[in-house]
């Protein structure tokens, strides 16, 4: 029997993203609510943006390692790092997948399943 009480997740993310397949099949098996919101077709509200990189978790959004962050001039690169608010929206590859919260606040990104049994 399914918890009445579980959280219901948001996964913020690419779909082509193999991460992002990864936690959303791992939430799937084990019957956990939740939603996708694919940043690169639907877009990425700026609020919400603004209220990840106010959170804790700020210092790990921006993918350093991704192809997109590799070919970025030296001055886009210096912007992302000064205001990423700036950079994001216009290259949304450039946020590290996925992002998963509980509607509100930031639980995890990148997909570890040992995070999550936490929160279901």
């Amino acid at each position: 029997m399914l918890n009445e009480d579980r959280i219901h997740l948001h996964v913020y993310g690419i779909r082509n993203c193999d991460s992002c397949r990864a936690a959303l099949k791992w939430l799937q098996m084990r019957n956990v609510p939740h939603t996708f919101h694919d940043f690169r077709a639907e877009g990425i509200a700026p609020e919400l943006l603004k209220n990840w990189l106010l959170s804790p978790h700020a210092a790990g959004l921006v993918n350093r390692r991704s192809t997109t962050w590799r070919q970025l001039s030296a001055e886009e690169k210096q912007a992302a790092e000064d205001n990423p608010l700036e950079l994001l929206p216009a290259h949304p590859t450039l946020i590290k997948r996925p992002v998963i919260t509980n509607g509100a606040n930031i639980l995890d990104i990148g997909f570890s399943p040992s995070h999550l049994e936490d929160y279901i």
